[in-house]
């Protein structure tokens, strides 16, 4: 046997995605040259580690076999350069965030400064929507999930972290046209929702609900930047978080409309399980947020207090 750590790494993903090329993708490298490892790592074992289907890759019950083997080695290489960087008086190791898809405007803030004081940290930063972030918490796959709505069935520790503020939006000239004619405004631009389970979605049907909107004509979509775009075109109008829309704002694609009860107020959460055991790379970042909080809002999203009109 003369396998490398890296054909044991590219091993693994392939085993992880199923697939040559997201592998390939998650590992920032080529498609052949990742076939061309795969190919020098199985030629070392006499029993097949995948087979191919009908162009689809299967992993065989040996593969898998060897995947986990290789998973520990890869494991314990790592606990290696973490006891040697700890050493050093670095603080290393893997930091595994979950974040609901409107995260994604908010995570990139809170993370910078401590990734630059600390760049030996290994992020690994799942964008994705609600369900599967509360089953990656659930699972224990993740150090900490960013989100809004808190689950009620998991115990959980939170950091209360900035606000949340969702507005009401609708496209260029979209303002005025409310103003001329409120009564039949939904008539010209019916709801854009999100799709069922998302937060966004929840605090909107309560919305609409309570001030009794017209829902005679409305749309459905999977991502918040689909919502933007459509509202951009004049498809419809919709409620949003105001941290989504800085630059749609700034170049006035996007006009915010006073609807009374507007804005909603939530909060965003750092949460992670109560007694999941956090590695120092997690324990650090909570440590940071606890102290830098109000100054990271202050630093990078303080447009955000005042422009709610």
């Amino acid at each position: 046997m003369n396998y490398t750590l890296n054909q044991l790494r590219i091993f693994s993903k392939i085993v992880e995605y199923k697939s040559i090329t997201k592998a390939s993708e998650n590992l920032h490298l080529t498609q052949p040259a990742v076939s061309i490892q795969l190919k020098n790592f199985q030629d070392q074992f006499e029993l097949p580690l995948t087979e191919v289907i009908n162009k689809r890759i299967y992993i065989t019950d040996f593969g898998y076999e060897i995947a986990a083997a290789a998973n520990k080695i890869l494991e314990e290489v790592s606990e290696i350069q973490y006891k040697k960087a700890l050493y050093q008086g670095k603080l290393t190791g893997k930091l595994k965030i979950a974040v609901v898809s409107t995260g994604k405007y908010v995570i990139p803030f809170l993370l910078a400064d401590f990734l630059k004081d600390n760049p030996d940290i290994e992020l690994i930063l799942d964008v994705s929507n609600r369900g599967t972030v509360i089953q990656n918490l659930e699972k224990n796959e993740v150090d900490f999930v960013l989100m809004t709505r808190l689950p009620k069935e998991l115990n959980l520790e939170t950091i209360e972290l900035i606000k949340n503020k969702l507005v009401f939006v609708g496209p260029k000239g979209s303002l005025s046209l409310y103003k001329k004619q409120k009564n039949n405004f939904f008539d010209h631009l019916p709801l854009i929702f999100r799709e069922k389970g998302s937060a966004t979605r929840s605090a909107m049907e309560d919305f609409v609900e309570k001030e009794n909107l017209p829902l005679d004509k409305n749309i459905t979509l999977t991502s918040n930047e689909a919502v933007k775009q459509s509202v951009i075109s004049g498809i419809g109008c919709s409620i949003v978080p105001l941290i989504g829309i800085k630059n749609e704002l700034m170049l006035g694609q996007l006009e915010i409309i006073p609807l009374k009860g507007l804005p909603i107020i939530s909060n965003w959460y750092l949460v992670h399980l109560r007694d999941k055991k956090l590695m120092p790379a997690a324990s650090a970042f909570k440590e940071f947020l606890n102290k830098e909080i109000r100054n990271l809002e202050l630093k990078y999203f303080d447009w955000t207090l005042t422009n709610e009109k």
